[in-house]
């Protein structure tokens, strides 16, 4: 199994507009970086877990849990465009962008803020700390995952 970080505002779509959807599912669309593309392609399976990351607000963190219930498939954002997506040099017959579907599983008992992971050496590797990250899905190790599970039920230091 693999885990992941996966970034977006919540005023676009956050974990309670996950939480609100039939089956609680919803596409991961309109990645276009081609890294991401490929981690979907090549990495993503279904049963891999991510954490959902709020980001783009005063206080972004960690805010859910969520279980990749599709693997990659072309994101037909690409291809509609009325979409906010549209990539007019995607083509049906050969797409550049792909997408996952996700499924909640829970939200956590409390954000874990990235001003909180920074405080942490045992999570210094997380590719979302290094300077100059900008992807919106990265990878997590095993052990920082459960470094950070472990953090929920803690008071932040600080």
């Amino acid at each position: 199994m693999n885990y992941w970080l996966m970034k977006n505002e919540p005023d676009a779509y956050g974990i309670d507009d996950l939480m609100a959807e039939p089956d609680l599912i919803t596409p991961w669309d309109g990645i276009r970086n081609y890294q991401v593309r490929n981690m979907f392609r090549d990495d993503f399976k279904i049963g891999d877990q991510a954490f959902f990351y709020h980001s783009n607000v005063k206080e972004p963190g960690i805010v859910g849990i969520m279980e990749v219930v599709k693997e990659a498939y072309p994101d037909h954002t690409a291809f509609d465009p009325d979409e906010k997506y549209y990539d007019p040099k995607s083509d049906p017959d050969n797409p550049r962008w792909l997408m996952v579907d996700v499924k909640f599983v829970r939200k956590l008992d409390r954000a874990i803020t990235l001003a909180e992971l920074r405080k942490h050496p045992d999570l210094a590797d997380m590719r979302i700390l290094q300077k100059g990250n900008r992807l919106s899905v990265t990878p997590v190790s095993k052990e920082q995952w459960d470094f950070i599970l472990a953090l929920e039920h803690n008071q932040p230091r600080g």
